[in-house]
């Protein structure tokens, strides 16, 4: 997508050759203009394969996957990196190893919002290594929902991400291609 691009290139900074920040249009502080165009996108490339729900990972995620939901008129459910007082049973979880932060943690979706008759889209901001994604895949696969595809705003695509989930059958659609990086400076695939 030229329009997420030329954001990138004009707001976003790459601080090494794998770390890319996007906060001042995606993950601190969000354009919802940008956000609902690539809401449109998402919504037409996957328009008509019977999808049911969004879902993503707490918090990056959240914008652009609460925009293709409602696009698309279905709900989003948010999968939790911890599981709150109130979520404290009947759920189901996954270890993730943070590429960005480096650091371990749960994922958690509630049995309650998701069932074998969901065929899911899953919404990220960013894949890199794919980790965030295929701990998704193994929640929604443990409810024994189907996974419809993968929306991306951002791949890092000289990273392993794409492969893995790609070799695990699903598509993978990416508005922002990044085929390498170093400081300062950005090239698309």
């Amino acid at each position: 997508m030229r329009l997420l691009e030329e954001r990138i290139l004009k707001e976003g900074r790459a601080v090494s050759e794998d770390i890319l920040r996007v906060d001042t249009f995606i993950n601190h502080q969000v354009d919802p203009e940008l956000m609902e165009k690539c809401a449109r996108d998402f919504a037409s490339h996957f328009k008509g394969m019977g999808i049911t729900k969004v879902v993503t990972i707490e918090s990056s995620g959240i914008a652009p996957a609460l925009m293709t939901a409602s696009e698309m008129g279905i709900p989003l459910v948010i999968l939790k990196k911890q599981p709150s007082k109130a979520l404290n049973d009947n759920l189901y979880q996954a270890m993730v190893t943070s590429f960005t932060k480096g650091t371990n943690y749960e994922l958690t979706l509630s049995k309650d919002v998701i069932s074998e008759n969901d065929h899911v889209l899953l919404i990220d901001d960013f894949l890199a290594n794919g980790e965030a994604a295929t701990a998704a895949v193994r929640l929604l696969r443990m409810a024994h929902a189907t996974v419809a595809g993968v929306g991306i705003l951002i791949e890092k695509a000289f990273q392993p991400g794409r492969e893995k989930l790609t070799d695990a059958g699903f598509e993978v659609y990416s508005l922002a291609r990044i085929e390498s990086m170093s400081k300062d400076n950005i090239t698309f695939a």
